[in-house]
C-alpha cells in the first residue's frame, strides 16, 4: 500500500485529497461539502451524548433523592411552597441594596487595581518604593479571606469614634470589598501588561514615545482587550461577595433571608436568597461566556470537543 492511500479506511474526518490544489473547483467544493458535513455530525453526536447523560442525571435525582430517609423534614425545611411564595417578593425588595454595593464598588476596583498594577509594573529606580508597596498590597489583601478584611475595616475604623457618616457601615462595608478585590484585579491587570510583547515597546520607543505615553497608547489599549474575560469572571464573583457586607450591619437580601429564617425556624427564605442571586448572576456568566467565545474566534482560538 502507498503512502498515497495510508488511512483510506479510516474513518475520521476526511483528509484533503493530493490533487486538491490542482484539482477542479467543482472537486474542492465536494471537499469542503464533505469536511462541513462530517463536523455537522460530529456536533450532533456530541449534542445527543450531552442530553443523554443530562437526562439521566436528571431521572436519577429525581427518583433516588426523595427515596432519601430525610427527604421529608429537608424539603419542609428547605423548600416550602407557602413561605417561598411569601418571602419571595420581600427579599426581591431588598436586592437593590445589593446592586447599589456592587455599582459603588466596581469603579472603584477597576481604577485602584489599574493603579496598583502600574505600580507594579514600573520600571524606573526612582519609583521602586512604588513598586515595593503594589508587591506588598497584593500578597496582604490576597491572603487574608475578604470576610476577616470586611470585619477588621467595617468594625476597626468606626471604632476610631469618627462622627456620621464616616462610621457608617455602608461606607466601610464596601471600602473593604474595594481593598481586597483592588489586589486580585491588579494581578490581572499586570498579567495582561506582562503579555504584551516586548517589541511593542521597543517600537513605541523608536517612535520617539515616552514611558507613560507607551502605557497609554501602546501596551494598555492591547492589555485591556486581553484581560475582560477573567475581569468579568472576577465582578460576577464581586456580585455574590456583596452579601458579606451584611455582616456589619446593612440589611440586604441575605441579611433579610437569614432574620427571617430565625423568625419562622424554617430555612426557605435562604433558598429564595439563593434563587434570587442565580437570577442575577447567571445571565452575567452566560455574557461572559459569550465574550471569551468572541474572543477566541476573534484571536483564532478554538474550541474542542
Amino acid at each position: 500500500m502507498t503512502a498515497t492511500h495510508e488511512g483510506a479506511d479510516d474513518p475520521s474526518a476526511p483528509s484533503p485529497r493530493p490533487d486538491t490544489a490542482a484539482g477542479t473547483s467543482a472537486e474542492i467544493e465536494r471537499d469542503v461539502d464533505e469536511r462541513r458535513e462530517y463536523h455537522r455530525r460530529a456536533r450532533n453526536k456530541a449534542v445527543a451524548i450531552a442530553a443523554v447523560s443530562t437526562a439521566t442525571v436528571v431521572v436519577a435525582l429525581v427518583l433516588l433523592v426523595p427515596r432519601a430517609p430525610g427527604w421529608d423534614r429537608v424539603r419542609t425545611s428547605f423548600f416550602n411552597g407557602e413561605r417561598f411564595e411569601e418571602d419571595f417578593p420581600e427579599l426581591l425588595g431588598y436586592l437593590w441594596v445589593d446592586v447599589k454595593l456592587f455599582l459603588w464598588c466596581a469603579p472603584c476596583i477597576l481604577a485602584w487595581g489599574l493603579v496598583i498594577a502600574m505600580c507594579r509594573n514600573t520600571r524606573n529606580p526612582v519609583l521602586f518604593p512604588l513598586r515595593l508597596f503594589a508587591a506588598a498590597y497584593t500578597d496582604v489583601f490576597r491572603g487574608v479571606p475578604i470576610i476577616l478584611t470586611i470585619y477588621i475595616i467595617g468594625f476597626g475604623v468606626p471604632g476610631l469614634g469618627l462622627d456620621r457618616p464616616w462610621n457608617s457601615p455602608y461606607l466601610w462595608g464596601p471600602v473593604a470589598l474595594v481593598l481586597a478585590y483592588s489586589a486580585y484585579v491588579a494581578e490581572v491587570f499586570r498579567a495582561g501588561i506582562e503579555s504584551i510583547h516586548e517589541s511593542q515597546r521597543a517600537a513605541a520607543r523608536s517612535l520617539g514615545l515616552r514611558h507613560g505615553q507607551t502605557m497609554r497608547f501602546v501596551v494598555l489599549p492591547q492589555a485591556a482587550r486581553r484581560v475582560i474575560p477573567p475581569l468579568m469572571n472576577d465582578f460576577l464573583s464581586l456580585q455574590k461577595d456583596v452579601a458579606l457586607v451584611s455582616l456589619i450591619g446593612p440589611i440586604e437580601v441575605f441579611r433579610r433571608a437569614n432574620s427571617r429564617k430565625d423568625l419562622y425556624g424554617n430555612f426557605t427564605p435562604l433558598v429564595v436568597a439563593a434563587v434570587i442571586f442565580l437570577v442575577m448572576t447567571i445571565p452575567l456568566t452566560r455574557l461572559a461566556d459569550w465574550y471569551i467565545r468572541r474572543q477566541q474566534r476573534r484571536t483564532g482560538g478554538s474550541v474542542t470537543q
